[in-house]
């Protein structure tokens, strides 16, 4: 056998011998087990699942397009899905907000995405923070267009952090562990979520749904369901959790939704269940993946937002989870302008956006005029008009 023959042998062995750790050690690898419990009606044992159903979570586009997922990414990356462009940079004009507010006054602030601080009872509570410029793993994805509503080192000492799933547009450990190092505040997460904080140094504590923990007299934080799914790498997926949350106040309650697909419909009401809603935190973007579509399974649209900001009773809701990193086809400003025709549809009041960075007060709890169920079909044909069928 000649010299070059024993090379090329070589290496094709070394190939082979490469591609077989390739199978077996590299999927176990990526595939960390977060959580170990028994099993429940959304946890097999393995991996978490939704009560309500799966089917739609694993899709993008909707059912009968032929759309993958990974055609979906394919596009999205290479820029050839037509989507309409978005603005490179946002212009924000950022207000310091108060230290503390103490007793039932509320003070909210937008911080971008679905990082809010709210400030009541002397607690300042954050949620999903996120300060990293793209939201994605190793400095990749979606770049940052809204710089941060309050800089990360001008942020008040944050008491309390809701952490609501483990996708890298909720769950930043360099923004976790900063706030770790400097303020230990409690971190409160779904299953699963506090091996990745972990990893951070920092300490959270992780619930199921329906599980409660007090905070101090008068305070507490329930972790309440959703419709989601959660990964950080290829095979991890739904190793951990997602999930809502309500912290109970004295004058009425926070409930912040995460991020979720509308589902059976049914976990507003389970959220509601739990004390009249003074201010409510509901996702409006990332829903459209194709011209024209209104909701995807992880995530719903303005037209079944106003739908939950009805369920919930919410005397106020601010519309999140938009704006801020491009994670979808709509455009920039489709989803609050959607929203605003959505709430003339229904008739409804309570539920529009802020600016990014500027503090707003939170009027104080009252019971909402009771309005009707607008069925989807009926808000789909009122929104049928030139206007938002311009909005792409």
């Amino acid at each position: 056998m000649t010299t070059a023959f024993k090379i090329v042998g070589g290496f094709i062995l070394l190939l082979l011998v490469v591609g077989a750790l390739i199978v077996t050690i590299v999927p176990r690898f990526l595939d960390r087990v977060y959580y170990r419990g028994p099993a429940s009606d959304h946890f097999d044992g393995a991996r978490f699942f939704n009560p309500d159903g799966d089917a739609d979570t694993r899709q993008i586009q909707p059912a009968g397009t032929g759309g993958s997922r990974l055609g979906f990414f394919w596009r999205y990356f290479t820029g050839s899905d037509g989507r309409p462009a978005w603005p490179k940079s946002i212009t924000i004009a950022p207000i310091a907000p108060p230290a503390r507010v103490d007793g039932e006054r509320m003070v909210v602030t937008w911080v971008g995405h679905a990082t809010v601080l709210v400030q009541t009872q002397g607690l300042n509570i954050l949620t999903d923070p996120v300060w990293a410029r793209n939201a994605g793993p190793l400095g990749t994805g979606p770049r940052r267009v809204a710089e941060p509503g309050i800089a990360l080192d001008t942020l008040p000492k944050i008491d309390l952090v809701l952490v609501s799933h483990n996708h890298y547009d909720h769950l930043d450990k360099a923004t976790l562990q900063r706030l770790w190092q400097r303020d230990r505040p409690r971190i409160v997460t779904s299953l699963g979520n506090d091996s990745v904080i972990g990893q951070t140094g920092a300490d959270a504590v992780a619930l199921d749904w329906g599980q409660r923990i007090a905070i101090k007299p008068g305070v507490a934080v329930t972790v309440t369901r959703s419709h989601h799914w959660g990964s950080r790498w290829f095979t991890d997926r739904n190793r951990a959790l997602w999930s809502g949350f309500v912290v109970t106040l004295p004058g009425g309650n926070l409930f912040f939704a995460g991020d979720s697909g509308m589902g059976d419909g049914q976990w507003p009401a389970e959220a509601a269940a739990l004390g009249p809603i003074r201010l409510a935190l509901i996702p409006i973007g990332a829903f459209r993946f194709v011209p024209g579509q209104m909701e995807s399974g992880s995530h719903f649209g303005p037209v079944d937002a106003v739908e939950v900001h009805r369920r919930l009773g919410a005397t106020r809701s601010i519309p999140i989870h938009w704006g801020t990193f491009r994670l979808s086809f709509e455009a920039y400003d489709t989803p609050p302008k959607m929203l605003e025709a959505a709430m003339r549809c229904t008739g409804q009041s309570g539920f529009a956006p802020i600016a990014i960075g500027q503090p707003a007060d939170v009027a104080a709890y009252a019971k909402p005029t009771a309005v009707a169920p607008m069925p989807r079909e009926a808000l789909l044909h009122c929104l049928d008009t030139p206007q938002v069928r311009a909005m792409r």
